[in-house]
């Protein structure tokens, strides 16, 4: 089986090794002249790692990363601990790792050619397609074609292979609009804090977590406006306003946010979209931020494609038809992505809870839960996380 796929990014990268690892023949087109991200990290949750334990990528993925301490929530006012729950490798079944956007697509690039050295095409940009009873065809923007079994659209949140699908979308602006930037650790003035933490604050919040061994600090904030932003992850920021939106919170974001630099520091408007119907039409297919973006509020968007990639390559080698094959990735994944889909959704409200009234009534149980029954935060991470996609779940 001939495998088409737009997009080089995490979830078209892992799509093409779960599927040369299935013994088909993969080619990955990508519009970028390179393979690269805007430096930002990315948590790499146990549920996606179990994914790359299969790929056998675990050490690759474990060197390059910083394996966080614990999983953590703090009051961003005055940096008070709500809950922390230690990462549990035996619980969940894998690695809980944080790691530069940068280097994971390194190491899954690496990893394609090594099995591929031919797979990968660059300056590609899939512009449409054609799909018949027999193959598909990807017509790239330049004109030229190639044709295929099957062509799975990984080339995300503006996905031309959706939009030939199912017309123009309709992203409805969330009213929040996102900063990030990574500084060097040594830039700092207080001590690293060793885990993942979410800081959570009056309509807005905050995530830090260390990178590349704990050399850099990852900052991701979040801040309700009126005001809609760009969706897209490379607008440049102003740091005065970044610094001012978290103006008197925890010293250790004061800290974190005195070390960024103009460079580093971007801004864009977070979207929400409608789920679609279906994730497939002919011979061509969805995956990942093409079919199912999310809100940053699980950090679980990269971790769903990872999750989707080994089904939809289960699929293609075991099912008799495309058809068969595409209609039961969908019933595998269309359930546990809306699900999650969800969750991220309600964590926007959670996250931002603007009265003190509100604080009290949310995070006091948080607290509670924390302090006399952390097996209740437990479980409820645990869906997220023991979750095992590689051996038809749990």
């Amino acid at each position: 089986m001939k495998v088409l796929i737009a997009g080089a990014g995490i979830g078209g990268l892992t799509a093409a090794l779960c599927c040369l690892q299935r013994g088909m023949d993969v080619q990955v087109f990508e519009r970028a002249s390179e393979l690269g991200e805007v430096g930002a990290g990315i948590q790499l949750p146990p549920n996606a790692m179990k994914v790359f334990a299969r790929l056998g990528l675990t050490e690759l993925l474990k060197a390059a990363a910083y394996a966080p301490a614990a999983l953590e929530t703090r009051l961003g006012a005055d940096g008070r601990k709500i809950f922390s729950v230690p990462v549990d490798e035996s619980r969940w079944g894998g690695e809980y790792l944080n790691i530069h956007r940068a280097d994971y697509i390194e190491i899954l690039k690496t990893a394609l050619l090594k099995k591929s050295p031919k797979a990968l095409n660059l300056n590609h940009n899939v512009k449409s397609y054609i799909s018949d009873t027999e193959s598909v065809t990807a017509v790239f923007i330049d004109g030229s074609t190639v044709s295929g079994d099957v062509l799975i659209g990984a080339d995300g949140i503006h996905s031309a292979v959706r939009e030939q699908m199912f017309g123009p979308d309709k992203p409805r602006f969330t009213g929040n609009v996102a900063w990030r930037a990574t500084v060097p650790s040594s830039a700092l003035s207080m001590p690293l804090k060793a885990t993942s933490c979410a800081w959570f604050g009056r309509g807005k919040h905050a995530v830090t977590y260390p990178l590349r061994g704990g050399s850099l600090v990852n900052f991701v904030g979040v801040v309700e406006r009126d005001d809609p932003l760009e969706e897209g992850w490379k607008a440049r920021g102003e740091i005065a306003k970044a610094r001012e939106d978290f103006k008197g919170w925890a010293p250790y974001i004061s800290d974190v946010l005195k070390a960024v630099s103009a460079e580093s520091l971007y801004q864009w408007g977070l979207y929400d979209r409608a789920p679609f119907e279906s994730w497939y039409r002919g011979r061509a297919v969805l995956l990942g931020d093409s079919v199912h973006p999310m809100l940053p509020f699980m950090a679980q968007g990269a971790a769903m494609a990872v999750e989707d990639a080994w089904i939809l390559a289960q699929a293609l080698a075991q099912d008799e038809t495309v058809a068969h094959a595409f209609k039961s990735y969908e019933a595998q994944r269309k359930p546990r992505a809306s699900m999650v889909q969800a969750a991220s959704r309600s964590n926007m409200k959670t996250f931002h809870k603007s009265t003190t009234i509100g604080q009290i009534m949310t995070y006091g149980p948080m607290w509670l839960a924390g302090s006399y029954a952390p097996s209740i935060i437990r479980k409820r991470l645990d869906k997220f996380y023991a979750y095992d996609v590689t051996g038809n779940g749990r």
